[in-house]
């Protein structure tokens, strides 16, 4: 599954089960830190106004604009500030200058926040949180992107996201320019080493699985050419290649496929993306997009 085709050019179009979990995962997040209040901040005066400045310290493709807008809108609204007649009433006001998957370089402003200066230091952490990680998935998902972008080999993630964030992080791959495995359980068979144990077989696992929904992409994970070449008679819509030496990928030249599409996986590195750019396999699927991420560098200032 895809969600590139939701994005559109200089604007923020989330996928609709993207858009509807934005301010659940904001609520959660403003729950976890703020608590019964946010003490600190009781220091500055109520009404008091601020401008502020959010820098990205490091070169990056930034991703995540919904989430940070909708941390202000919700602390807005717990403080007061927000109205349903659409009046100023002193809300926090964001003007963004950089558009959603652009790269950014190191010291480049991302945003400017005008608003409460008590609602801008209290949704500070939470807003940055979402912004550093989502930005810090695209930015990984764009660096596979750029690697394999003179193959034909599309690149997915996996389900090894952040707890809560499953959502959020496969928008984030999209917008580095890679594509979704399944989302969770319920969206595509994905048979392993436990499910053909339980079966009795690769070809009974595949035949049960359509049996329960014909329509349904049926994948199969095997560790051999042998269990390659029973997935191939039981005519799987996807076989997995789990950790197959480059000598085993070069076997599939002289093999008849099908309709059968080849996924590689397990311990992918920028050579082996290389290496497989021009395989006959059609995917590569890592969880490294999503899990193997470092946060981005992002730091927020008070300004006059």
């Amino acid at each position: 599954m895809s969600d590139s085709d939701n994005l559109q050019a200089n604007s923020v179009v989330l996928p609709p089960s993207t858009a509807a979990d934005v301010p659940h995962a904001v609520e959660r997040a403003l729950n976890e830190d703020i608590g019964s209040g946010d003490i600190t901040a009781q220091l500055i005066p109520r009404q008091q106004r601020g401008k502020a400045v959010v820098i990205c310290r490091e070169e990056a493709v930034i991703c995540g604009r919904p989430w940070v807008d909708e941390v202000f809108r919700q602390l807005d609204k717990r403080s007061g500030l927000s109205t349903e007649s659409g009046d100023d009433n002193g809300r926090t006001r964001i003007e963004w200058h950089v558009d959603e998957g652009d790269r950014v370089n190191p010291d480049q402003p991302l945003f400017t926040l005008t608003g409460n200066t008590r609602v801008l230091l209290t949704g500070e952490r939470a807003a940055l949180n979402f912004l550093q990680t989502l930005s810090a998935t695209a930015t990984s998902a764009r660096l596979y992107a750029e690697t394999c972008a003179d193959s034909r080999i599309t690149i997915l993630d996996t389900r090894k996201t952040i707890p809560g964030l499953r959502l959020a992080q496969k928008y984030a791959v999209t917008v580095g320019g890679c594509d979704n495995h399944r989302v969770g359980l319920y969206d595509a068979f994905l048979i392993k080493e436990n499910h053909i144990a339980a079966c009795g077989s690769i070809a009974n696992a595949i035949t049960a699985a359509r049996k329960i929904s014909s329509d349904t992409k049926v994948e199969v994970e095997v560790e051999s050419l042998d269990e390659l070449q029973q997935a191939l008679a039981a005519k799987a819509d996807v076989v997995m290649l789990d950790n197959f030496s480059p000598a085993d990928i070069e076997a599939l030249a002289s093999m008849e496929l099908g309709e059968t599409k080849i996924e590689v996986s397990g311990d992918i590195t920028e050579e082996k993306l290389k290496a497989y750019s021009h395989s006959r396999v059609d995917f590569i699927s890592s969880g490294s997009l999503t899990k193997h991420i470092r946060a981005v560098d992002l730091s927020m200032r008070l300004v006059d």
